[in-house]
Formats: C-alpha cells, structure tokens, sequence
C-alpha cells in the first residue's frame, strides 16, 4: 500500500515538473515575439516624371512615354513597431535640376504626410540598388540600419567613398555610404534568399545592376515582392519582357518569373516606378496606396 502511494506521489510530481518544464515553451510559442511577423505594405510616391517607355521595357515602341512614379514602400510590423523602408528615393539639389521631377517632396517628408511616419521612426533602410533614385535618400532617417547586397557595394563603392565602377552609384551617394558604414550603420547581405529581418527576405539575379535585389514581404495576404528596378512596369512583368537597363536580360527575365513564383500571384509582385500601382491598390491619403494589411480580413 505504501509502495503504490509513494508510486502515485512520483508519477504525480514527474507529471507536474514536465508540465512547468513546457509552460515557458508554450508561453514563448503564443507570445508575439514567438509569432512570424507580418507586415502592412504601402507604396508612398514623392514626385513623378515624364520618361521613354523603350527605356523601360525592352523592345517597345520608341516614341510614347510613362509618368514614372518615384516611390518607396514603408513596411510597417503592427506587432513590434518596426518600421522597414524599401528604398530611400532622392533628395539632393542637382537630382532636381537635372531631372525636374513633378510635385516632388522630400521621401522623409512624403512618409510622415501620408502615414504620420516620424524620420527617426524609420529603424530600417532596404536599399535595392545603388542608383541614385533609390539610394540618395538614406540619410534623411537618421536612426535607420541600411542593408545592401555585399556585391552591389564592394563593386560601386571603395573604402574612402570612392566610385570603383561607373553606371552603379552617384559620387556624392558613395561618400555618403562610405560614412554610413563607418558610423556602423551598413548591414552587407551576402548573397541570395536571405531573411535579413523577421517575414523579410532578399533575393538576387535581377541584374539591374551588378548586384541589386528585390523584397519578400510577409503579409497576411501572402507574400508581396517588391521588384523596384528589377521589373520597371507591370508590362514587363505581364509581357514577360526585360528591363530595356540591365546587365543581362536573361537573368533579369527569370528573376521576374521567380518573383512571380515567390508571390504565388502576378498581382503581389510591385514593379518600381509604375503609375499604375497607385489605381490597382486603394489609396489612404494622396500619393500613399496600401499594398497589403497586416490585419487579417474579418
């Protein structure tokens, strides 16, 4: 009787121990922390212009022309508070006097206009490419990580800000890097499929440049790739023409199919500078479309 008691006793006190040993593990699997993140996606427009439609798409017709939008696209984790930029845009004098772009605004300014986003709420910078339109800008947030690809980098950018190769980055942009990364605020990203932040990945092979990249974004939609020059326009996307500015058109071609591919739709993947996206998604105040909530659908 005694033998089966203290039995009992233990089998009860294993049971109880095994218990408290998987309640920290279930809290932490429940916590928010625990939870995959996802995002609400925007895409903001600061200014636009009139640019060749055959500078855009490969093999189009010389002659009509596009009211390129010059945009960047706010992550924002509802969850966390994170605040992810997908490219900087541009902001410096000469930019405007050489290119006169319409209704421009300042990308900080047009962030906290159409969502209330402080500059130094901003925590992270992706910067798809080193081209000046998406670039210029990284310094407007002054609290922000910046990530890059290594390759795109090393190959347009030297140790002391200098341009190593032509076509990739503006000289001013490159000293500005240089400082940036001198300060500790560059992350380089090495190499493809990479989930450089929570429900956040890069990928390579757009060749857009040496080494420019394009977004996943995880969102309660699915997931939502933001192209940026990788596909100029939906016609490349939809007509599955390259890039008329790349490196390689056949690499750029399937990038855009893999984009494609990583989205589950043609509908989620964003091209960088179309109008369009503006009249595809609903607006929430002007310049500002929302691509995907973070919020489930009820």
């Amino acid at each position: 009787m005694v033998s089966a008691v203290n039995a009992s006793f233990v089998t009860f006190a294993l049971r109880l121990i095994f218990a408290f040993c998987l309640l920290p593990l279930a809290l932490a699997a429940s916590s928010p922390a625990a939870q995959s993140s996802r995002y609400d996606v925007f895409a903001v427009r600061f200014a636009h212009v009139p640019y060749g439609l055959s500078s855009l798409v490969a093999g189009a017709e010389r002659g009509p022309q596009v009211d390129i939008a010059f945009t960047v696209w706010p992550l924002r984790d509802a969850t966390s508070g994170r605040v992810v930029l997908v490219d900087a845009g541009f902001y410096r004098q000469k930019f405007i006097a050489s290119w006169k772009p319409l209704d421009f605004q300042r990308p900080s300014e047009a962030l906290q206009k159409g969502l209330g986003i402080a500059p130094e709420r901003v925590t992270d910078i992706i910067i798809t490419h080193s081209h000046w339109d998406h670039a210029d800008g990284a310094d407007l947030f002054p609290k922000a990580t910046i990530w890059i690809q290594k390759e795109e980098f090393d190959h347009y950018i030297g140790a002391n800000g200098e341009v190593l190769a032509r076509g990739g980055v503006d000289a001013d942009d490159a000293t500005m890097f240089a400082g940036l990364k001198a300060a500790g605020r560059v992350k380089l990203i090495d190499g493809d499929n990479k989930e450089i932040i929570p429900g956040i990945r890069v990928y390579t092979g757009g060749k857009h440049t040496f080494a420019s990249q394009y977004v996943g974004v995880a969102t309660t939609q699915g997931t939502v790739v933001i192209a940026s020059d990788n596909a100029y326009l939906y016609r490349n996307l939809d007509e599955k023409r390259a890039i008329a500015q790349t490196l390689d058109a056949t690499s750029n071609l399937a990038a855009q199919a893999r984009m494609i591919e990583i989205a589950g739709s043609s509908e989620r993947v964003i091209p960088g500078h179309d109008p369009a996206v503006f009249d595809r998604f609903p607006a929430v105040a002007p310049g500002v479309a929302r691509i995907a909530s973070a919020a489930k659908a009820p």
